[in-house]
């Protein structure tokens, strides 16, 4: 059984800009708490920024067109460049966050469609909102205050199967469901160009190039890159905020429920009950600290892009809902999730 605690390294209040602690130390929950609110302060920042006329909608448009096109961009960018393939690339891991994102993401189609009733375009992000997580806006931040050396790997690895599969599996569902029963060559051409050009995977693709070249970057770029990946964390957060407090809130039903403990606890739980399984074959994480990682990027709540492609294709409002209450939920969730890892275990 995977050793929870054995090497889990946070950052101490004093320490939070320098690197983890070099020893083992036990954190009490208020000290989770107090790094776990940093995290949420910022969202609320956002949150009240809009709430109170400060930003309107124009304002957090341009903030969150500047983390889209260019700080989580320039960020992912780093954290692929900056590392050999063989550190980016983890098979173990990602075949983990592959089979319990999919497997989460049928069974929710099917308690979607099956069990509620609902349409395939409901199921299809009643799947998505369970099984992809905000890795991202939420995730990076969160694991880079406690295990800031792999948060760079994790973040890296996460992106390449969210954008791989996880996206283009919820856009290709919701273009069948949504009209396009035949799935034709001009579907898949634009849903792949649409990729192409999402700014995220392009830095993705450079970071790549760079990475297997091992070309070393002059300072004169390096570090305007440096500068503006380490702006996304807080612009980010601020964005999640001002997005809540934009979202309609008059879809809610007791279905969003389930969907909310699919992808707050089912989701963590799956990732390491996964990992402990292709342990089991001798293709598990050879990494107890990367698990660890996966587990927490796997508990956060939804990707920011689940309720604007549920709404893109015309899901209703009941997704926006969702992201709102998990958000708000999650707070929790992860602050639980991380005094269990800091728990320590026999």
């Amino acid at each position: 059984m995977l050793p929870l605690s054995a090497n889990f390294q946070p950052i101490s209040r004093t320490a939070l800009s320098a690197t983890a602690c070099q020893t083992d130390f036990r954190f009490t929950m208020l000290t989770i708490l107090s790094l776990t609110g940093v995290i949420f302060v910022l969202i609320a920042i956002g949150y009240i920024l809009v709430v109170s006329g400060a930003f309107d909608r124009n304002h957090m448009q341009v903030l969150t067109h500047y983390v889209v096109m260019l700080a989580l961009p320039a960020l992912i960018f780093r954290a692929v460049a900056n590392n050999s393939l063989g550190q980016i690339i983890n098979p173990a891991y990602i075949l983990t966050y592959v089979v319990a994102s999919l497997t989460l993401f049928i069974a929710y189609y099917f308690w979607a469609s099956r069990v509620c009733g609902q349409n395939a375009l409901y199921s299809t992000f009643a799947g998505m909102g369970a099984s992809s997580p905000n890795s991202s806006f939420i995730g990076y931040p969160i694991v880079l205050m406690f295990m800031p050396s792999l948060a760079s790997t994790a973040l890296a690895m996460n992106v390449i199967v969210e954008n791989l599969l996880l996206i283009p599996l919820a856009m290709l569902l919701a273009e069948r469901s949504n009209g396009s029963e035949a799935l034709n060559r001009a579907v898949f051409l634009d849903i792949a160009r649409r990729l192409l050009l999402n700014p995220i995977m392009i830095g993705l693709l450079a970071g790549l190039v760079i990475s297997i070249s091992a070309i070393e970057l002059p300072m004169v770029l390096s570090r305007p890159v440096d500068i503006i990946a380490d702006s996304s964390a807080a612009v980010s957060l601020i964005v999640i905020g001002g997005a809540i407090a934009g979202m309609p809130r008059t879809s809610i039903s007791g279905r969003l429920i389930p969907l909310s403990v699919g992808k707050l606890l089912l989701h963590p739980m799956l990732f390491w009950l996964v990992s402990l399984g292709l342990a089991s074959l001798g293709m598990g994480i050879a990494d107890a600290d990367l698990t660890r990682a996966g587990i927490l990027m796997a508990a956060m709540p939804p990707m920011g892009i689940y309720p604007i492609l549920a709404q893109r294709y015309g899901a209703g409002d009941e997704h926006a809902a969702a992201m709102v209450i998990m958000t708000v939920c999650s707070f929790g969730t992860i602050t639980t999730l991380l005094w269990m890892l800091n728990l320590t275990t026999a």
